[in-house]
């Protein structure tokens, strides 16, 4: 049953300090929000996404699995064995993408169907294995692109550094498409498909993103790094880092989330996706009621 433990933080306590007004630190946020506890008993959990309806997947890296919360409160386990999976996307056909980072074994991006098919879409880039596949966003033509760092385990690497890496629509071999990053993380593209924001170590980046997949005109989107990622109806970049950390499309820093814990990834739920769903190092699974939609 799901824990309908409420944490007591007022608005006040939830939105940080920053350099601009009131009414701009708490427009984003809901009147009276409260950050909630909407399931429990897990390990380390990442990759949130959810569907049109408000189903909610989210992975549990070392129980390796993935889990499902639907709009009911049901939790049940949509995969065991995940292959370490970390980062999850739908796709246009309603299928979920996955990075499987486990080291010793998958790394790969595999296609899962809501009845449990498995497709490997990538293990390799010219005949190299993979780092360990951490966090994708898929463009509006069926393009893919992923980052592939390596947090532990260095001994068995095939590649000589970390990478950004393109799944061309129409199949076909994987394409570097940016190779000048110290250890890229979180990625997330705007909803026209024309930009992607990528996370480096203590940067994140925004590119232009190309037909062909290649990316050009690198800038800096928030002098920070960060996990996973998401955007908001406004163009708001929402980082995990000490909190949940909303930067404006101008690279100006709106909102601190704080959380009592270190948050991993966010995204956002329901039909209306006012709903921020964040995941973190802890055994629950936390859940904020915006004003903006996500994208």
């Amino acid at each position: 049953m799901i824990h309908k433990f409420i944490y007591l933080f007022s608005l006040t306590c939830l939105i940080g300090a920053n350099p601009v007004s009131a009414q701009d630190r708490t427009s984003l946020v809901a009147p009276g929000a409260e950050l909630q506890v909407i399931a429990e008993g897990f390990e380390f959990t990442e990759g949130p996404v959810s569907n049109a309806a408000g189903d909610l997947y989210f992975s549990d890296i070392p129980n390796n699995r993935i889990h499902l919360l639907s709009t009911d409160g049901t939790l049940s386990v949509f995969r065991e064995n995940s292959g370490g999976a970390n980062g999850l996307y739908f796709d246009n056909e309603g299928n979920l993408l996955v990075c499987e980072g486990a080291q010793q074994t998958n790394r790969r991006i595999t296609r899962i169907t809501l009845d449990g098919d498995v497709t490997v879409l990538a293990d390799n880039w010219q005949g190299k294995r993979f780092n360990s596949p951490n966090d994708l966003w898929m463009r509006p033509d069926g393009g893919i692109y992923f980052s592939d760092p390596r947090y532990f385990n260095y001994d068995d690497m095939d590649l000589d550094g970390y990478y950004i890496f393109f799944i061309p629509p129409e199949g076909g071999p994987v394409v570097r498409v940016a190779d000048d990053l110290e250890k890229p993380n979180g990625i997330i593209g705007t909803p026209n498909g024309d930009r992607v924001y990528i996370s480096d170590a203590d940067v994140t980046y925004v590119y232009d993103v190309n037909e062909d997949g290649s990316l050009s005109n690198r800038q800096v989107a928030a002098d920070m790094g960060s996990d996973g990622m998401t955007l908001d109806s406004n163009g708001n970049l929402y980082l995990t880092r000490g909190g949940v950390q909303i930067y404006s499309p101008e690279g100006q820093k709106i909102v601190t989330i704080r959380t009592p814990f270190a948050p991993t990834n966010v995204t956002f739920r329901g039909p209306d996706k006012q709903t921020l769903i964040i995941t973190g190092a802890t055994p629950e699974l936390y859940s904020l009621r915006m004003n903006v939609r996500g994208i």
